[in-house]
């Protein structure tokens, strides 16, 4: 029979050597798990000098949609978009001359506001006066490049998001962009009302997200929105 010593040296032996093997283990673990992919939307893309620049900002919506808008956009314009969400407002006004670079830029296709009317403790991410006050000074900024403009609505938050976001709230921050937009004489891409009547058919339920196949279909007006900008941007 081990004495009440042997007990505890043998005890005390098999703590040092696990402490030894757990570093070792957790990298092996580590190293199993499989490396996540970055979103294909994040692609980096090389330019065609000959082509026109577009920059597609938005939040994951748009990351959505941006594959699909550079495959039917394919030899007829350079799309890009930031290397990630872009998320709020604030966010926006954070890192817009990040995102801009040194390039030249002759269409701009942007959208705010999923984010920003997202609910925490039943209070707004961003509410709506500040989001307007930060809209405008977005807009600003971005008339600056000398890019025909091009703002896409909100789309629309289906029933059961709660308690994050609220269907009656798309609407709202629209209604306040839209005389942003209006005042400063920006195009519209209304994702919202084109979005709006499909939405079983291309939206995931009580989700703010489309389908692979609806971000398609979204990625189509998106493309027809910027063919028509570059129409008019032409000399």
């Amino acid at each position: 029979m081990k004495s009440i010593a042997d007990v505890c040296r043998w005890g005390l032996n098999l703590v040092v050597i696990l402490s030894l093997l757990g570093p070792a283990l957790g990298q092996d673990q580590k190293a199993a798990r499989p490396k996540r992919q970055p979103h294909p939307s994040l692609a980096p893309v090389t330019d065609d000098p000959a082509l026109p620049r577009v920059l597609l900002i938005g939040d994951s919506i748009s990351m959505g949609y941006t594959v699909p808008v550079r495959e039917a956009l394919a030899g007829k314009a350079n799309v890009h978009r930031p290397m990630t969400n872009c998320g709020p407002t604030i966010r926006g006004l954070e890192q817009l001359d990040q995102w801009l670079g040194d390039g030249r830029w002759d269409v701009i296709h942007f959208n705010f506001g999923l984010h920003d009317l997202r609910k925490t403790d039943g209070k707004h991410q961003v509410p709506l006066d500040e989001y307007e006050k930060n809209l405008k000074q977005i807009v600003a900024r971005l008339q600056k490049t000398g890019a025909k403009l091009i703002w896409c609505s909100t789309t629309p938050v289906p029933e059961g998001c709660q308690p994050m976001r609220e269907p009656e709230d798309a609407p709202a921050y629209n209604a306040v962009a839209k005389k942003v937009i209006d005042d400063a004489g920006i195009a519209t891409d209304d994702l919202y009302g084109f979005s709006l009547p499909r939405l079983k058919e291309i939206q995931l339920p009580a989700n703010v997200h489309f389908s692979p196949a609806g971000s398609a279909v979204l990625a189509e007006q998106v493309a027809k929105s910027i063919r028509e900008a570059l129409e008019k941007a032409k000399p």
